[in-house]
C-alpha cells in the first residue's frame, strides 16, 4: 500500500535542525506556551523535565556501560574483563549478525559474518563461556538482541540458575524492542504482531520472575541512525512504548506492575542543545502519558528512564582522530540532558570493531567527564534558559504532532502495515544529504578540511579461525546432546506457540536441552510465519 503524503510529516516540519536559520537570540517573549510550573519543578518532580531524580549524579554517577562483543563468547569474554578491571560499570553486549537474525553459526546464511560485528552466541554453551568467571548476580548486564531476545534472554537465565543467582537477583536491560526494527534496522523474522506477542512474554515472565530486569530498552537509537530527525526519534520511540504498554494492559498486567522496568535508549547527535532538549522533553511526554493516559498511581511508573549512546553514524573514516571529539561532545550533551546510562563510541568502529586501546579511550571520556570537569555537580544546568526551554517545547509540540498521526492511522502496528515509519525517516535522510550537498551543514575532514592519506590507527582484525572454531564446536553439540530431551523440548515450545501460551518457560527448557538460537526460532517460525518486509512505500 503506497502512503498518502499526509502521513508523512515534511521533512522540514519534522527536523528542527534543519529548519530556517534561528533567530540569535532568545528572550521571554519567545516562551509564550512556557509553563514555568510544569518545565520547571524540581529535579525528581512531575513530570521530570529537570530529571527523574532529585540530586541527579551528586547521588549516583551514571552507568558507564561499554558496548562489547566480537569473536567468539571466550574472546569477549576477555574484553568484559578487561573493561570491569578499568572502571566499567555494567556490561553491554553486541551480537555477531547471524545471532541478532536468530540464525546459528552453521546456518549457510551466516558463513562471512560469525562473530565479525558481535559475539557468536548459539547455544546455553556460548553463553556459559561469555559469562565465565562473571557473578551475575554482582553485575548489570545489557544485551542488545531483538527478534531472537527472548531465546537470549533463556539463556541468561539458565546460566544464572547454573550458578546459584535467584532470578529475582539479576539486573540487566534486555533490548527486545521489535517494533522500532520495522521502522529502521530491519533485523525482524516473524511479522508484526507475534513479534510484539514475544515481547509481551518477556514483559509478563520478568515482571514476575525478574523484578529487577529492564524487560524491553525501547530504542530510538537505531531510528536516528537511519536518518529520522530528533523529533522523530522522540515521538517514534515512545509511540512505541505506548504500544506496549497497551498490548501488557491488554495481556492482563496492571500498569504499575509492569511500567516500572520499561526503559529507554536515544541516540546523542551533533546538535549539541537539540539533543539536551529532546531528552528533556522524552522525560516530561511520557510522565504525562503514564500518569493521564495509562492512569499509573505509582510515580516510578511515570520516570523515563534512559541509557544513551553517542552517534554512530556522526563518526567519520576519514581522520578518525576526530571521532574523540565528536564523542566527548554528545557525551556531555547526554549528561547535562540526564542520562542515567551512557556508552561512548570508539573513535575506529568506521574502520573495524573496537581495539582494546580505542575502547578504553572510549571509557576514559567518560571518566573525564564525571571526575574532571564538574558538570555533574548542579542538575540540569541549562533549565530556565530561554533557548533550552523554547527548543524543549518545540520538540514536544513535534512529537505531539507525530503521535496525532500515529492515532489517526490506527495505530504503531497499523501505521507499520501502511509505510508511514520509512517513508518519514527516508524524506528526514534525504532532506540531511541535501544539507550536505549543499554546503549548509557541514562534516569536518569529509566536506571541510579534507586531508589525504590513510587513517593512521591500528585496527582489530577477526581471524576466519573465530568462525572455523566456532562452527566446528556448535556441530559437535548438536552430536553430543541428548536427542531425545532436545526433540521433546522443541515441541513442548511449539505447542506453546501455537496455544497462545507465554513462551518463556518452554524457551528457558529448550535452552537447558541445548537447543541452539536457529532450532528454537524455526518452531517458532513454524507458528507465527516469517515477514518479507511488507509494504513497499
Amino acid at each position: 500500500m503506497s502512503v498518502h503524503p499526509s502521513d508523512s510529516p515534511t521533512a522540514k516540519n519534522a527536523n528542527s535542525a534543519l529548519d530556517a536559520e534561528r533567530q540569535p537570540f532568545v528572550g521571554p517573549e519567545d516562551l509564550a506556551a512556557f509553563d514555568p510550573a510544569s518545565a520547571l519543578a524540581e529535579p525528581g518532580q512531575f513530570p521530570y523535565t529537570r530529571g527523574v531524580h532529585r540530586t541527579m549524579y551528586q547521588g549516583r554517577l551514571w552507568t558507564m556501560r561499554q558496548f562489547a562483543g566480537f569473536g567468539s563468547a571466550t574472546d569477549t569474554n576477555e574484553r568484559f574483563k578487561y573493561l570491569l578491571s578499568h572502571g566499567q560499570t555494567g556490561l553491554s553486549t553486541a551480537f555477531d549478525l547471524p545471532t541478532l537474525m536468530g540464525r546459528d553459526s552453521d546456518d549457510p546464511l551466516s558463513l562471512g559474518e560469525v562473530g565479525r560485528c558481535g559475539v557468536a552466541v548459539c547455544s546455553l554453551s556460548d553463553m556459559r563461556r561469555l559469562f565465565d568467571g562473571i557473578n551475575l548476580g554482582q553485575v548489570s548486564t545489557s544485551m542488545t538482541i531483538n527478534a531472537p531476545a527472548a531465546i537470549l534472554l533463556a539463556f541468561y537465565i539458565a546460566v544464572a540458575q547454573e550458578q546459584g543467582v535467584a532470578l529475582d537477583q539479576l539486573r540487566g536491560t534486555l533490548q527486545n524492542d521489535i517494533l522500532k526494527e520495522f521502522h529502521a534496522q530491519n533485523e525482524y523474522v516473524f511479522p508484526p504482531r507475534p513479534s510484539v506477542k514475544l515481547v509481551i512474554d518477556t514483559i509478563e515472565y520478568c515482571t514476575k520472575e525478574m523484578p529487577q530486569w529492564n524487560t524491553v530498552s525501547i530504542s530510538g537509537y537505531h531510528i536516528r541512525e537511519a536518518g529520522a530527525s530528533a523529533a522523530e526519534e522522540l515521538a517514534f520511540t515512545l509511540a512505541d512504548g505506548m504500544c506496549y504498554v497497551e498490548e501488557s494492559i491488554k495481556r492482563g498486567l496492571a500498569v504499575d506492575e509492569f511500567a516500572q522496568r520499561l526503559s529507554f535508549f536515544f541516540d546523542v547527535h551533533n546538535n549539541f542543545f537539540e539533543e539536551i532538549a529532546k531528552l528533556r522533553a522524552s522525560r516530561r511526554i511520557w510522565a504525562k502519558v503514564m500518569r493521564d493516559k495509562f492512569k499509573a498511581k505509582n510515580e516510578r511508573s511515570w520516570l523515563l528512564r534512559m541509557h544513551c549512546q553517542t552517534a554512530g553514524v556522526s563518526l567519520t573514516e576519514q581522520q578518525p582522530m576526530n571521532n574523540v571529539v565528536r564523542v566527548a561532545y554528545q557525551a556531555m550533551a547526554a549528561v547535562l540532558g540526564g542520562t542515567q546510562s551512557l556508552h561512548t563510541n570508539s573513535m575506529d568502529e568506521t574502520l573495524a570493531l573496537p581495539s582494546e586501546q580505542a575502547a578504553k579511550l572510549a571509557l576514559r571520556t567518560q571518566q573525564v567527564l564525571a571526575h574532571e570537569t564538574h558538570v555533574s555537580q548542579t542538575v540540569d544546568p541549562l533549565g530556565g534558559s530561554y533557548f533550552i526551554e523554547q527548543m524543549t517545547n518545540e520538540i514536544e509540540a513535534k512529537a505531539q504532532a507525530i503521535f496525532d498521526q500515529i492515532d489517526a492511522m490506527g495505530g504503531v502496528v497499523a501505521a507499520i502495515d501502511r509505510g508511514y515509519f520509512r517513508r518519514a525517516i527516508a524524506e528526514s535522510a534525504h532532506a540531511q544529504q541535501k544539507a550536505l550537498d549543499s554546503g549548509q551543514d557541514k562534516i569536518v575532514g569529509v566536506t571541510d578540511f579534507v586531508e589525504d592519506g590513510p587513517p593512521g590507527i591500528d585496527i582489530l582484525q577477526i581471524s576466519q579461525d573465530t568462525e572455523d572454531v566456532q562452527v566446528t564446536a556448535l556441530k559437535q553439540l548438536k552430536k553430543s546432546r541428548d536427542a531425545k530431551k532436545h526433540a521433546s523440548a522443541l515441541e513442548t515450545l511449539r505447542q506453546a506457540a501455537e496455544a497462545n501460551q507465554n513462551v518463556m518457560p518452554a524457551l528457558v527448557e529448550a535452552a537447558k536441552a541445548d537447543a541452539t538460537v536457529g532450532e528454537m526460532m524455526e518452531t517458532m517460525k513454524q507458528v507465527f510465519g516469517s515477514y518479507d518486509g511488507g509494504p513497499e512505500w
